[in-house]
């Protein structure tokens, strides 16, 4: 479990409404990994075919469509403690309109029963991917076994929402040699050698 912030959570964070932020070319270029294959996802909802397997497919035409009442929940559970430095969402106000989320609470905890707010988020007509950097104070990542995306109010007031793509970031430790200083290498074969074991 993350220790409690000092800072006061209630304040939201405000984020640019086109975010031309690309998860992939950070993780590139070595300095993050992507860490959410690694954890187990869960929704307090969702249509039929628009489950947990479209917010993680890498296809941005898809997407997790909620089925419920407000708070939409998105629960991501670790099975060791994870360094988490960042969120990226990706969101569409264009083909989405009022199933667009326009607050988001980010949570993290050991279990469901002890999750804290972490930060709060509004959007203002997203269009793109959003990063939501997670820190506790001055530290630039947590270390948590559980972190929940809700969404606690849509564009519109939609009653459902649409998320595209979630993408979690763990800091990379000690040294790094990022493949961009050898060119572009993007092969799933290249990819392989990427580090050292």
């Amino acid at each position: 479990m993350s220790a409690p912030m000092d800072e006061d959570v209630s304040a939201p964070a405000n984020t640019s409404t086109v975010n031309e932020e690309d998860p992939l070319s950070e993780e590139r270029l070595g300095g993050v990994r992507e860490v959410g294959s690694q954890a187990v996802w869960s929704l307090s909802s969702c249509k039929p075919g628009f489950g947990v397997e479209r917010l993680r497919d890498n296809i941005m035409d898809t997407y997790w469509q909620s089925d419920g009442q407000l708070p939409h929940l998105v629960n991501i559970q670790f099975h060791k403690r994870t360094n988490i430095s960042q969120i990226y969402i990706y969101t569409d106000y264009k083909l989405d309109e009022s199933y667009t989320p326009s607050r988001i609470s980010i949570r993290s905890g050991t279990n469901f029963n002890d999750l804290q707010e972490l930060q709060v988020i509004d959007l203002s007509e997203p269009t793109g991917w959003v990063q939501i950097p997670i820190k506790d104070g001055n530290v630039k990542s947590i270390r948590t076994f559980m972190l929940q995306i809700a969404v606690i109010s849509n564009h519109q007031n939609g009653r459902d929402t649409h998320m595209r793509q979630i993408r979690i970031h763990a800091p990379v430790e000690g040294k790094h040699y990022p493949l961009e200083l050898f060119g572009k290498f993007s092969t799933v074969d290249f990819q392989k050698f990427a580090t050292i074991r």
